[in-house]
């Protein structure tokens, strides 16, 4: 197996971080066909580099840093942009962004403490950015083309809102039973 096939995942990866800082400046100026394209290509790497890693055994460390660097930082830059702009209300805004920050302060508190932290992500957390990015683009689709229709952007809303929830919740309790467990170990030893 070629080393460059095996990257490939991470490669996907870092294209998705690249795209961050374009998909803000589209949102930003409002050229909602190019928001549109980019953020549709974005999602479709976030799938397709999870299933190369998956599927051909391509994981590695580095991937595992990446993915979900990228996931962050799209939806933190996504959700921040349409809520200056008034498009995502702030407190859905302050709950994507505000569940990320405490993913990331855990999983570092964590790795500080005890070492690396092995948390695989759970469905929820998919299911998650899969509402997130759906919201999003709904969102930003709606301001191009006025479809789908408000209901369908407030049901996504509050669906965005309840897995954002779910997902934050699950992530503490993750990391909370492996410190426990950690700590526990350490105890023993």
């Amino acid at each position: 197996m070629s080393a460059w096939l095996r990257q490939l995942p991470n490669s996907i990866s870092a294209f998705r971080i690249a795209l961050v800082v374009p998909i803000g400046i589209a949102i930003a100026h409002r050229t909602w066909p190019i928001a549109i394209g980019l953020i549709v290509i974005a999602t479709a790497s976030d799938g397709l580099d999870g299933f190369l890693a998956k599927r051909f055994g391509w994981q590695t460390p580095l991937g595992a840093l990446l993915d979900p660097a990228a996931d962050k930082l799209l939806v933190a830059t996504v959700f921040v942009t349409l809520a200056v702009q008034g498009g995502v209300p702030l407190w859905l805004m302050a709950a994507a962004v505000g569940r990320d920050l405490v993913i990331v302060t855990g999983a570092l508190a964590y790795r500080l403490r005890f070492g690396p932290l092995r948390v695989r992500p759970r469905a929820v957390s998919k299911l998650n950015t899969l509402c997130q990015l759906g919201f999003v683009l709904c969102v930003v689709v709606r301001r191009e083309i006025g479809w789908p229709p408000a209901w369908a952007e407030i049901t996504l809303g509050a669906t965005t809102l309840v897995t954002t929830t779910v997902s934050g919740i699950d992530y503490v309790l993750t990391y909370g039973r492996a410190a426990r467990e950690a700590a526990r170990a350490e105890a023993v030893e």
